[in-house]
């Protein structure tokens, strides 16, 4: 399960995950080799046939994430726990630190970290959000097949 930070406005307004169309969100899960073929997030709803689901930290759609309030995140970590107990992901991704961090609190370096959801682990990739260019392509698809091997 990957879960965003929240929804931009252009996803909001979409009504799909990560659809403004430079978040490199859809090219990373695909060069990593966690969905066989390029997906558009029009086509999200594929993603449960590849065992990935998706999720945001905080609910509310915003111009970006630096309109976030701590308010927004209230309620965040609790839900998340309660779909790492009904669904049992294997692992939570989050995609940026600052969402792990709006949703639990606390800082996150990039990678598996020590705290759990009862059996889920959690991981933190670098954001894909096109506002986050420093950086580099080849570093975030680093951290995505180091997500993949997890998996494997």
């Amino acid at each position: 399960m990957f879960c965003g930070i929240n929804p931009g406005r252009r996803s909001a307004a979409a009504g799909h995950h990560f659809a403004n169309p430079r978040n490199d969100f859809w090219r990373l899960l695909h060069a990593a080799g966690l969905t066989p073929t390029l997906l558009s997030p029009e086509e999200q709803d594929a993603l449960p046939s590849f065992g990935i689901g998706l999720t945001n930290a905080a609910l509310r759609a915003t111009r970006g994430s630096s309109d976030l309030r701590r308010a927004d995140f209230v309620g965040s970590a609790a839900r998340l726990e309660r779909l790492a107990r009904e669904l049992r992901p294997s692992v939570i991704a989050f995609v940026g630190k600052e969402a792990y961090r709006g949703a639990f609190g606390r800082r996150a370096e990039h990678g598996l970290q020590e705290h759990v959801l009862g059996t889920t682990r959690l991981f933190v990739l670098p954001s894909t959000s096109p506002a986050n260019a420093a950086v580099p392509w080849d570093e975030r698809l680093r951290w995505f097949r180091a997500l993949r091997a997890i998996l494997t």
